[in-house]
């Protein structure tokens, strides 16, 4: 538990710059500029309620996957129960715990957290997840040693609880070294389609991708088409066939979503073929 403490303090007290978000919030609401909003967070924020310091310093203390990928190393394949959360606020606090906010001009403004915010940044870590047994074997048998912590971060996900979804993880972990198509994004990517589509199991996913890919083709040839030019001169100042206007992003990120499904359409189906 000491480890435990101790890293969170850690994580909570390195230095976390302010994104625009949170500088145009503080500005906005509080009527401060932004050259001032040091001064703001060292000596006005302790004097705000709870919900108010939640609004102002949730988006920093949110964790991503990466944050607890951290943890899900740290604890490997053992769990923190949630009724031991609270304790672990309350140390945590009475520590203190101090924040190292940065501002646009490079200063840090050390702050002291209050519980509100630890609470935030613990509850939301995962730390009751746990890798199943099927799937921590097959974790410790890709090759790529340093995606460890991110992949056990994935496999802590509270989607893959359900038996069925499960599988879908377990076939993708199996087969996807053996094909050439392992990526650490790859597996962020499968987590983030499972949790967003919710397919029952294995079966359902390998039905459905073939629709997914059929509709995103659809969207990608529009797209490419492109809107028609309303005069022959407009078109001529593009470059006539040659449309030289600016390619839209949306198109490149529909491109890497459909190559995506393509690659875990060939892992999930590879053992199936043999």
């Amino acid at each position: 538990m000491l480890d435990l403490i101790e890293t969170l303090a850690s994580e909570l007290e390195r230095p976390r710059e302010l994104s625009a978000r949170v500088l145009n919030y503080i500005g906005g609401t509080y009527g401060i500029d932004h050259d001032a909003i040091g001064a703001f967070l060292t000596d006005e924020l302790s004097k705000l309620e709870d919900y108010e310091i939640d609004l102002i310093l949730s988006p920093v203390f949110t964790p991503r996957l990466s944050d607890q990928a951290i943890f899900a190393e740290l604890l490997g394949g053992s769990s923190v129960v949630r009724e031991q959360w609270p304790r672990l606020v309350e140390r945590l606090a009475a520590r203190p715990t101090r924040a190292r906010l940065v501002t646009p001009d490079a200063r840090q403004h050390s702050v002291a957290l209050r519980e509100v915010i630890i609470e935030r940044y613990v509850y939301r870590l995962r730390l009751d997840g746990a890798v199943h047994p099927s799937v921590f074997e097959l974790l410790e048998k890709i090759p790529q040693a340093a995606d460890y912590p991110m992949l056990k971060s994935v496999a802590r996900a509270a989607v893959w609880e359900n038996t069925g979804r499960r599988e879908i993880l377990v076939r993708y972990l199996a087969n996807a070294p053996g094909t050439g198509n392992y990526s650490l994004q790859d597996a962020i990517e499968l987590l983030n389609l499972v949790e967003s589509r919710k397919p029952a199991n294995l079966e359902e996913l390998l039905t459905s991708i073939p629709r997914w890919q059929e509709t995103m083709r659809q969207q990608l040839n529009i797209a490419s088409a492109g809107k028609p030019f309303f005069s022959e001169h407009v078109e001529a100042l593009h470059g006539g066939g040659r449309d030289q206007r600016q390619y839209d992003p949306r198109i490149s990120s529909k491109e890497n979503d459909l190559a995506f499904l393509d690659r875990l359409q060939s892992v999930l189906e590879s053992e199936t073929r043999r």
